[in-house]
């Protein structure tokens, strides 16, 4: 027997004020919605959770911090603009850099659950390249091993 992985579910309140947010803010499309189970790309929102798992609703955590959905991109700077206009994003933390040089924010879906949004390892690369260095060097402060890096960078 095979599992085969799916996609993770959120527990939201509002549907509505959550589809306006991934589609809005995060640009994610609906694949299927049945209004009280909407599916995207990876990962889902369910209202009535509690019910539909047969738990008490009290038992449904909000703000639990111990799980977050990641999205990459190539312009990070250009969402931390668009986000900063929107007086309703909650932040857990802006933009901030990470010792393999990868950047990202983190911000609170409208049933606080955490949103990392990155830019993605490959333009980590090439800025890092834009700033001349050398692969070496960047192998050594990714932590990707050189091969890995030259397939990135079309050498490989």
């Amino acid at each position: 027997m095979e599992i085969k992985y799916q996609g993770c579910l959120l527990s939201v309140k509002d549907m509505e004020a959550s589809k306006q947010f991934y589609q809005e803010v995060l640009g994610q499309k609906i694949i299927m919605d049945i209004g009280v189970h909407v599916s995207f790309e990876g990962f889902s929102l369910q209202q009535g959770y509690a019910e539909l798992v047969g738990i008490p609703e009290e038992n449904v955590l909000t703000k639990a911090h111990n799980f977050q959905l990641y999205f990459e991109l190539e312009d990070l700077d250009k969402i931390y603009e668009d986000l900063k206009k929107k007086k309703e994003i909650q932040w857990v933390h802006e933009i901030k850099e990470y010792p393999w040089g990868q950047r990202d924010l983190r911000i609170y879906d409208p049933d606080m659950h955490i949103v990392e949004i990155a830019e993605s390892m490959e333009s980590v690369i090439k800025r890092f390249l834009s700033h001349g260095m050398t692969v070496e060097e960047i192998a050594e402060r990714t932590m990707y091993p050189v091969d890995v890096l030259k397939g990135f960078m079309g050498l490989a």
